[in-house]
């Protein structure tokens, strides 16, 4: 990897306050980034460096940036999906051009680099589609079934198996388009985009705003359907379940034992909440902690913690031997963190979950579940059919 000074070198950043963009999504080149929650959030566009993560903060904090803007929508970042195997391993981008939105709707623009301009693209939508699943119901009902023996033969006490579905359409995808339907259709979600991967997904892996350090790891999933009874009593459920509770505390103590690593006064919520979304509720427990201001990144933090056993298991290591023996394609990026840092190593991580990877006319769509003792393979099928819906929703009806 490029040393920090030669990345640095000869880049400089100017940030102002800007005209609020009508759309915001139609900043977003294909080289570019999205991160978006709650009317919130920044697009990019072009790269001008590549960096390793645990450099990224130093590497920023050495180019010369002029910020009148005063805003804290965008600024100067390093952003990027890391893959789920080696994520420390993977590197982030420096974007030419980052604009961003605050809460109070005013927008900045932060320039290192000239950059193509973009409009938003008006293809045409899909009309025909073609679906392929790995695995299928069989498979997928023999896999749940050798990781329960694993559980019970005390090797493993939780594994997230995970599915792939590929849709290959007759007119390529817009990156944009599915990133737009899915603003509107998965509020509470931080929708991402990078490089061909976008998604919305609701489990912040770690926030770090100064010395103040956030995480809300989730685990534990009942569907809903919108009747108001029927979800009022899956939601009660799901907040008595012993099945969910064994699944969902193994990610709290990680995240705990893992900031206790870097952090100082972890606290993590006596109970998890339940966080219902547009078509799922979740399990969720916020933790928080404090860190020096010299002390690790965003970024380290979250590639320290990842992967928490939300999308790995635990024993880590045997859970990820399980994976690697029980599923049947490579993940990617699909469950690695996903987010961005600052010159000051404040920034936000989430998991890449929801999400699917984009190449023309083809999408490759995951979802996961996980497996711990009292797991049903027909259970979890239906729960991996619940997660693929907002990207499915967003493939075959937005394009």
């Amino acid at each position: 990897m490029t040393s920090t000074a030669a990345v640095a070198e000869g880049l400089s950043a100017r940030t102002r306050e800007i005209e609020p963009p009508a759309d915001l999504i139609s900043l977003l080149s294909s080289d570019g980034f999205a991160w978006l929650h709650d009317g919130v959030g920044f697009v990019t566009a072009g790269v001008v460096a590549r960096v390793a993560p645990d450099l990224a903060a130093v590497t920023l904090a050495a180019i010369e940036h002029d910020d009148a803007s005063g805003l804290t929508g965008g600024g100067l970042r390093a952003v990027g999906a890391l893959p789920f195997d080696g994520a420390s391993g993977g590197d982030l981008i420096i974007p030419a051009r980052i604009t961003g939105l605050d809460a109070d709707g005013r927008a900045c623009e932060t320039v290192l680099a000239p950059t193509e301009e973009h409009s938003t693209l008006h293809l045409p939508h899909p009309s025909r589609f073609t679906l392929r699943a790995r695995p299928t119901r069989a498979a997928w009902r023999t896999s749940v079934e050798r990781a329960l023996a694993m559980i019970d033969g005390g090797e493993l006490v939780k594994v997230v198996l995970a599915r792939k579905v590929t849709i290959d359409t007759d007119e390529p995808l817009d990156i944009r388009r599915l990133a737009a339907h899915l603003l509107r259709a998965q509020s509470g979600c931080f929708v991402y985009s990078h490089a061909g991967l976008v998604g919305a997904t609701p489990e912040l892996l770690v926030r770090r705003a100064g010395e103040r350090v956030t995480s809300r790891p989730m685990a534990g999933t009942v569907t809903r359907d919108g009747d108001a009874a029927q979800d009022a009593l899956a939601v009660d459920a799901l907040s008595r379940s012993t099945k969910d509770a064994l699944e969902h505390r193994p990610v709290v103590d990680a995240v705990v034992a893992g900031l206790r690593e870097s952090c100082n006064d972890v606290i993590a919520e006596p109970q998890p909440q339940v966080v219902p979304l547009a078509n799922v509720a979740h399990l969720a427990t916020t933790i928080t902690a404090r860190v020096e201001l010299a002390g690790p990144s965003a970024a380290e933090i979250a590639c320290a913690l990842h992967p928490t056993p939300a999308v790995g298991g635990t024993p880590r290591g045997a859970a990820l031997d399980a994976i690697a023996e029980l599923e049947t394609f490579d993940r990617d990026r699909y469950a690695g963190p996903v987010g961005w840092v600052d010159a000051h190593g404040d920034g936000e991580w989430a998991v890449a979950l929801r999400c699917g990877e984009i190449d023309g006319h083809t999408a490759h769509l995951f979802a996961g579940a996980g497996i711990v003792k009292g797991s049903e393979p027909d259970a979890e099928w239906a729960e991996t059919q619940a997660k693929l819906e907002p990207m499915l929703d967003a493939v075959l009806h937005f394009g």
